[in-house]
């Protein structure tokens, strides 16, 4: 399991195609806050089905979206 499992199984458990998340919320999540490293795991969150969409700095949010496999 790696530090960002706990958010992976929550973004699979919410079933919705699309998922918004702001930075805060991943924090409550995780107990940590997201830094640089995260763009290096997000390749785990596609064995739970989602990908990373886009990650908004001026907003402080993340979108993950449903693949098509």
């Amino acid at each position: 399991m790696s530090k960002y499992s706990a958010l992976w199984i929550y973004i699979q458990q919410n079933e919705n195609p699309t998922v918004v998340l702001t930075f805060e919320e991943i924090h409550a999540i995780l107990g940590i806050t997201i830094d640089h490293s995260f763009l290096n795991y997000e390749k785990e969150l596609l064995e739970f089905g989602y990908r990373v969409g886009k990650i908004s700095l001026t907003e402080h949010t993340v979108s993950f979206i449903r693949s098509n496999k």
